[in-house]
């Protein structure tokens, strides 16, 4: 018998998405018009692409085996800042092409262009030579291009199967109904490619980030394309499965596909590229074989200066106790951990995907309940039933899934940075339009936020400057201890220096500190101690000034 509940799904889904993005609001016969002409993917007074102009794409694609594609010259202008300003690239079939630059370089933007989600205000896309047109994601993909972004794309109510089969269903002889089996088969076979052990019908919204990630990644695999680009792909996963990753990346180099690999890490730019161009506020400085490059020329490139000692952590004697952590646990996530963070200190949680660590946090927090257990405060038993409790103890959490759980997207930089600051800015209900508008100025001076101005959409900067953001807001609190979950995931290496001199001034301020990173050199810069956790179960604590990489990675694997 064939099964209706996906049809159903993706029927209610639809309608959910399509009520979104209208805002629940009646519209009228013009805004209808004009959403259909956007979703087009056409811009201004243009008219929707024609059959003809279809058909020309199909020509140029037909007659030229797509060997070259080349931006030239792109320019792309939103209110208030110049995104793209003359910036070139040419991407290779065969090749590994890196592009870097600081978060609001214009790397993601380009990437836009390329992919059909933005059109370009000037310059000219080519195919082996010959001007084409990509107005539209439908048309990159025509092209042959896919796209992997840092932001998840998933939907969360759909499974595993129903995520990476969207809107490239499977149906039945009749093509009436879906063929729910076949497209189970197609994800099983692409995960297992990644070795990702995770069900094709469980929901995506109860995987980790990382494996969200991986799915993301197996979904852009499962199409024929010969350029596929990927935006930061290993932000969120482990050292497993980047190597399985690089793995794959080179077998697609070798059956004469591109890959355009966006990172801010430097060691994974010089393991796996061929070439690389470097972008700096929206224009391109700098491009060439990576064999001309090393580690400081590229940073130098990028941030337009020289950063020396990026890990500055002051030794000292931490001082009296913060935080203590008593037999907590949580069934299923991990079982019975201690442990105590003291003033001035950071506390450093390491571990494989899975590992149980990103769940202490959510627990301390009071997202999620533990089910046994004791949090103390100042040696102050605490009752944390819900965020508001932990964040009335003086407990601040900064979460690995900025998307979802850090930014409010449709509000301004403004009202993001004040958002837990609320009850001191206002009375009776009035927000203190004066102080609201100064806590966030002074927020983005002193965290450097590139914003072209406080009423900006939060949605519409760089994931390293949301990310600044999301700090602010927890500074605002002035809590007594602050959680950061993977703080730097995706963000560059001119930001990260930042961040690390953050935390460095907030140990300074006595404050406790407890930071979740799967960056080895960041936990051994940054920490004073790191706790490595291993299925669940704490492996063991070490000394970040006595310890090594392998000694943490040995320990990690230790139970998984």
């Amino acid at each position: 018998m064939l099964d209706l509940s996906p049809f159903v799904n993706y029927m209610v889904q639809g309608s959910l998405i399509l009520l979104a993005v209208l805002g629940n609001r009646v519209v009228s016969a013009k805004a209808q018009k004009s959403v259909l002409r956007h979703a087009a993917g056409h811009s201004g007074g243009a008219e929707p692409q024609t059959g003809k102009k279809a058909r020309g794409l199909d020509e140029i694609l037909a007659a030229n085996a797509q060997d070259v594609l080349e931006l030239r010259h792109i320019v792309k202008v939103f209110p208030g800042v110049r995104a793209l300003d003359d910036v070139s690239l040419t991407i290779k079939r065969g090749t590994i092409h890196a592009l870097c630059g600081e978060n609001g370089a214009g790397k993601s933007t380009l990437m836009k262009i390329l992919s059909g989600v933005y059109t370009k205000d000037e310059g000219e896309i080519l195919i082996n030579g010959v001007p084409a047109q990509i107005r539209s994601p439908a048309d990159s993909e025509r092209i042959g291009i896919s796209v992997i972004y840092q932001e998840l794309a998933n939907i969360p109510e759909l499974n595993v199967s129903q995520n990476v089969n969207l809107g490239k269903e499977l149906s039945n002889g009749a093509r009436i109904l879906l063929d729910t089996k076949r497209m189970e088969q197609k994800t099983r076979s692409l995960l297992d490619r990644f070795q990702l052990q995770v069900g094709v019908r469980q929901k995506i919204d109860q995987l980790t980030v990382g494996q969200q990630q991986m799915v993301e990644i197996a979904k852009a695999f499962g199409s024929n394309a010969w350029i596929v680009v990927m935006d930061e792909p290993t932000s969120a996963i482990t050292e497993a499965d980047k190597e399985n990753l690089f793995k794959i990346i080179r077998e697609l180099k070798e059956n004469n596909i591109a890959v355009v690999y966006i990172s801010h890490r430097m060691s994974e730019i010089f393991e796996i590229a061929d070439e690389i161009t470097i972008l700096r506020d929206g224009r391109q400085v700098i491009a060439g074989p990576v064999s001309e490059f090393d580690e400081n020329k590229v940073i130098r490139h990028m941030v337009g200066r020289e950063l020396n000692d990026i890990f500055t952590r002051e030794k000292g004697a931490p001082g009296e106790e913060v935080l203590r952590v008593e037999n907590l646990s949580r069934k299923g996530a991990f079982e019975p951990i201690s442990f105590s963070v003291h003033a001035g200190e950071v506390l450093g949680f390491s571990g494989l995907m899975g590992a149980g660590r990103t769940e202490i946090m959510r627990c301390i927090f009071g997202l999620d309940r533990p089910d046994s257990g004791a949090i103390y405060l100042g040696g102050k038993k605490l009752e944390i039933r819900c965020p508001l409790d932990a964040i009335k103890a003086g407990i601040a959490m900064v979460s690995e899934d900025r998307r979802r759980e850090g930014i409010i997207p449709h509000m301004t930089v403004r009202e993001n940075t004040t958002l837990a600051a609320l009850p001191w800015i206002s009375r009776f209900g009035w927000i203190d339009a004066k102080k609201d508008l100064s806590i966030t100025e002074e927020y983005i001076d002193s965290l450097n936020v590139k914003t072209p101005s406080t009423e900006q959409l939060i949605m519409n900067l760089s994931g390293g400057n949301q990310q600044k953001v999301c700090l602010a807001k927890w500074l605002n609190r002035s809590p007594k201890v602050v959680i950061l979950d993977e703080p730097t995931r995706g963000i560059d290496v001119g930001a990260k220096y930042e961040i690390y001199q953050l935390i460095q001034d907030l140990a300074k301020q006595g404050k406790a500190v407890v930071m979740v990173s799967s960056e080895m050199p960041e936990l051994l810069g940054v920490c004073n101690r790191i706790v490595v956790m291993s299925g669940g179960r704490v492996a063991g604590e070490v000394d970040a000034d006595n310890t090594t990489q392998e000694e943490i990675m040995t320990l990690a694997a230790k139970y998984a």
